[in-house]
C-alpha cells in the first residue's frame, strides 16, 4: 500500500509530462488527479490504523540505493505515526489542489505541464516524509526544491515569475548547504545515515565535543544547528525567509500546495523526526525557539501592511511556521505537529479562497480594489470566514473551537509551561503575534468582503470590461477607498496614481465599471467545502491524539520525543495563560473592525503619525534591501570584474584572441615575402643554404 501511495504520483507525472499536449488537457488532468485521489484514499486508512493503535512502525524496502565503502544506503519507505500524519496532509491537500486547478487553470495552454509538475512535487514530498535515511530525506528535500522552482516559474514569460523562481532556488541552496554539512557530520560521527540507528545512538554523544574552526564545540549542538540551517531555508525562517513572499508569483494553487501546507513544513517535520538528536543539545533547542519566535514576530508585523491578498497569507505562513518551531524548541513536538496538521487545512483553505477571489476579480490581487464581495461570492466568503476563524483561534475553552484554537493555543501554553527563559520569551512573542494575526486576518476579510465596492480603479477590471464590451471606461475617480481605508494609504495609492485625500467614491463605480464578480466554477468550490470542514473540526477531533498526555504518548510512540510531563503541565497552566490567546484574538478583531469598518480614517492617521514604523514594516524590515547591497551588488561587481579583467582581459587576450592576432601578424609577414619574382626566391634559397652550411660547419 505504501509503495502505491508514494509512486502513483510519480507515474502520473511521467505520463502527463512526457505525453504533454499529445494526451490533451483532459486526459492529463484525469491521470494526475486520479492518481492523487487514489494516494489520498490509501493514506487515510494508514493514519486511522495508527490512531486506533492497530498499526506498528515498519519499513518497506524498495531497492539498494548506494554501496560505497562504509556508506550503505537502502531505498526504503518508513511508515510510523509521524509518516502517517504527513501522508494525509500531503495527499489530501495535493489532491484537492489538483481538483481546484481544473477550474483555476482552465484557460492555461500548458495544463499537462502544470499538472505534471504538481504530481512530481507530491512524489518528492512523499519521498521526504517516508525516508528511512538522511540520504533519502535529502533526495526528497532537493526534489521538492526542484519542483518548487518549476512551479514558481511556471509562467516563465513573466519576468517577476522567473526571478522569484531563481530567488527561491538560490536562497534554498544556502539552507541546503547547511543541511548537507549536517548530514556529512552525522555520518562522520555515527558511521551511518540510517535514521533509526542515528536516533538510537544520539543520547550516547551527550557532552561530546569536536574541533571546528579551530575551537572545541559541543558535537551534537554543531550537528543539530547545521541541520537546522536546512530547516530554516526550507521553512522560510528569519534570515532565509525572503524567497517565500516572492514565490506568490506562481499560480495560486501552487501557493496553496507548496508554500502553505506541505513543502514549507518539511523543516518542521525534519526537526520532529530527529527530535532525539535535538533533545541532547539544549543550546540547539534554545536556538530553534528563538529563531521561531523571531520569525513569528517579524512575519506577523509585516503582514499588517501588505495589500496583495496572497502576500498577506504568505507572511501569515511564515509566522505560523515560527509557532511550530517555537513548539519544537521547547520540547512540545506533538504540539508542533498538531499545528502543522491543522495549519495545512486552514492555510490551504485561505490560499484557495484567495484564488477564488482573484478569479472573481479578473486576477486583481490588490485588496484596495475589492470591497463588498460577500454579496457576489457568498460561498468563497463563508469559506474564508471559516479559515479566518481557524487561524485566529476562535473557540470556547472546554466546549468547542476552530482548528487553530486547539493547536496554536497548545503552543502558547506549552511555551509557558516549559519554565525556561527561552520558553518565557516564546510565550510573550506568541501572544503578541496572535494579536497581530487576528488583526491582519480580519483586516483581509473586511477589505475584501465588506465596505463599498472599489473596483473601478483596478487596471485588471478595466481590461476585463474592455474585453467584454469592446470599449473601455475612463473614470476619473479620486480614490478607490477612503484615505484611511488602508494603513499604507499614501505611498501605495500614489504608486497607482490615486489621490488619497478622497473619501470613498467607490460606491458609485460598481454600475459604471460594468463588471460584476461571479462565484468560481464547481471544481474550485468542492475543495473549499472540504477544507472548510477541516478548518472547523480538525482541532476538535484530533486534539486528544496529538497533545493529550495519555493518548499522545501512545499515538506518538517511537515516532518522536513526547514529553508527557510537559503535556500535563501545559493543561495545568493558570487560567490567565489559557485566556491570553483568546483575549488578544478578540482585541485584534476589534481593532480591525474599528479601523476598517467603523472609522476608516484611523489607518491613514496612524500611518501619518508613525511614518518611520510604517515604512519599516512596509519594506519588510529592509531585509531585501540589505541582502541586495550585501550579496547581490558585490556578486555582480565580482562577476563583472572577472568578466572584463579575467575573461576578456586575460584569457581572451592571451588565449583565443591572442593566438588569432598572432596568426594574422604571421600571415601578414609571410604574405609580404611572396613577391612572385624569381630572384627573390633564389635569394631566399641561397640564404637557406648558407645557414644550413654554417650550422653543419659549426656543429
Amino acid at each position: 500500500m505504501i509503495t502505491a501511495i508514494v509512486f502513483l504520483p510519480l507515474l502520473a507525472a511521467i505520463v502527463a509530462g512526457l505525453g504533454n499536449r499529445m494526451l490533451g488537457n483532459t486526459i492529463a488532468k484525469c491521470i494526475t488527479t486520479g492518481a492523487l485521489f487514489a494516494s489520498c484514499a490509501l493514506s487515510w486508512p494508514v493514519f486511522i490504523d495508527f490512531m486506533a493503535g492497530h498499526a506498528t512502525a515498519h519499513v518497506v524496502p524498495v531497492l539498494t540505493f548506494i554501496q560505497s565503502g562504509d556508506l550503505a544506503v537502502d531505498w526504503a519507505l518508513r511508515v510510523d505515526t509521524l509518516t502517517a500524519v504527513m501522508l494525509v496532509v500531503v495527499t489530501t491537500v495535493s489532491s484537492l489542489v489538483h481538483l481546484y486547478s481544473w477550474g483555476y487553470m482552465a484557460e492555461d495552454p500548458s495544463q499537462p505541464r502544470f499538472f505534471a509538475y504538481l504530481s512530481l512535487f507530491t512524489f518528492a514530498m512523499l519521498m521526504l516524509v517516508t525516508s528511512d535515511s538522511l540520504i533519502q530525506m535529502f533526495f526528497g528535500w532537493e526534489g521538492v526544491g526542484l519542483a518548487s522552482y518549476l512551479l514558481i516559474g511556471f509562467w516563465y514569460h513573466k519576468k517577476s515569475a522567473y526571478q522569484a523562481a531563481i530567488k527561491a532556488f538560490v536562497v534554498n541552496r544556502v539552507g541546503d548547504f547547511g543541511f548537507s554539512l549536517g548530514i556529512f557530520a552525522t555520518f562522520l560521527v555515527f558511521g551511518t545515515v540510517s535514521i533509526p540507528e542515528i536516533l538510537a545512538a544520539a543520547p550516547g554523544y551527550a557532552n561530546a565535543s569536536i574541533g571546528f574552526l579551530g575551537a572545541r564545540v559541543d558535537l551534537m549542538t554543531l550537528i543539530c544547528l547545521l541541520l537546522f540551517v536546512g530547516a530554516m531555508g526550507k521553512s522560510a525562517q528569519l534570515g532565509l525567509h525572503t524567497w517565500l513572499p516572492d514565490a506568490m508569483e506562481g499560480p495560486t494553487p501552487v501557493s496553496a500546495l507548496i508554500h502553505a501546507a506541505t513543502m514549507v513544513t518539511a523543516g518542521v517535520f525534519m526537526v520532529c523526526r530527529l527530535s532525539p538528536m535535538f533533545e541532547v543539545s539544549q543550546t540547539a533547542m534554545h536556538v530553534v525557539t528563538y529563531v521561531g519566535a523571531a520569525t513569528a514576530l517579524f512575519a506577523a508585523t509585516v503582514g499588517t501592511t501588505q495589500t496583495d491578498i496572497k502576500r498577506v497569507i504568505a507572511y501569515s505562513t511564515c509566522s505560523q511556521l515560527g509557532y511550530m518551531f517555537m513548539a519544537a524548541g521547547v520540547g512540545a513536538y506533538g504540539a508542533a505537529m498538531f499545528h502543522l496538521f491543522t495549519h495545512a487545512f486552514f492555510k490551504a483553505l485561505l490560499f484557495l479562497g484567495a484564488g477564488s477571489v482573484i478569479h472573481a476579480m479578473h486576477h486583481e490581487q490588490d485588496m484596495r480594489f475589492y470591497g463588498g464581495l460577500r454579496k457576489h461570492i457568498p460561498l468563497t466568503f463563508f469559506a474564508m470566514m471559516a479559515g479566518t476563524l481557524a487561524i485566529t483561534g476562535v473557540g470556547v475553552i472546554g466546549i468547542f473551537g476552530f482548528a487553530g484554537f486547539y493547536s496554536k493555543d497548545a503552543i502558547i501554553e506549552a511555551a509557558f509551561a516549559s519554565g525556561t527563559a527561552s520558553g518565557g520569551f516564546a510565550f510573550a512573542i506568541a501572544v503578541f503575534a496572535a494579536l497581530l494575526t487576528s488583526f491582519y486576518s480580519w483586516r483581509l476579510v473586511f477589505l475584501t468582503f465588506y465596505g463599498k465596492p472599489r473596483w473601478a480603479g483596478s487596471e485588471h477590471i478595466q481590461h476585463a470590461v474592455h474585453d467584454a464590451h469592446g470599449h473601455g471606461h475612463d473614470h476619473d475617480a479620486p480614490a478607490q477607498e477612503d484615505a484611511g481605508h488602508d494603513p499604507h494609504g499614501q505611498d501605495a495609492h500614489a504608486a497607482h496614481g490615486h489621490d488619497d485625500h478622497g473619501h470613498g467614491h467607490g460606491h458609485a463605480l460598481e454600475g459604471d465599471a460594468g463588471y460584476h464578480p461571479h462565484e468560481s466554477p464547481f471544481p474550485m468550490l468542492i475543495p473549499l467545502v472540504v477544507l472548510t470542514l477541516g478548518a472547523i473540526f480538525a482541532g476538535w477531533i484530533w486534539a486528544p491524539y496529538f497533545i493529550e498526555g495519555d493518548h499522545g504518548a501512545a499515538f506518538w510512540a517511537g515516532s518522536l520525543v513526547f514529553d508527557e510531563h510537559l503535556m500535563h503541565a501545559m493543561h495545568e497552566v493558570p487560567l490567565w495563560v489559557k485566556l491570553s490567546a483568546s483575549v488578544v484574538m478578540v482585541t485584534g478583531f476589534l481593532i480591525a473592525l474599528w479601523a476598517y469598518v467603523l472609522d476608516t480614517t484611523v489607518p491613514a492617521r496612524f500611518t501619518a503619525q508613525f511614518r518611520v514604523l510604517y515604512d519599516f514594516l512596509l519594506h519588510k524590515w529592509y531585509f531585501d534591501e540589505l541582502y541586495h547591497y550585501m550579496f547581490v551588488v558585490p556578486a555582480f561587481w565580482l562577476g563583472r570584474f572577472f568578466w572584463k579583467k579575467g575573461d576578456q582581459g586575460t584569457i581572451d587576450r592571451f588565449g583565443p584572441n591572442g593566438v588569432a592576432a598572432l596568426v594574422v601578424r604571421t600571415g601578414t609577414i609571410a604574405r609580404a615575402a611572396q613577391s612572385g619574382y624569381l630572384y627573390t626566391y633564389a635569394l631566399v634559397m641561397l640564404l637557406g643554404l648558407a645557414a644550413a652550411a654554417t650550422w653543419a660547419i659549426v656543429g
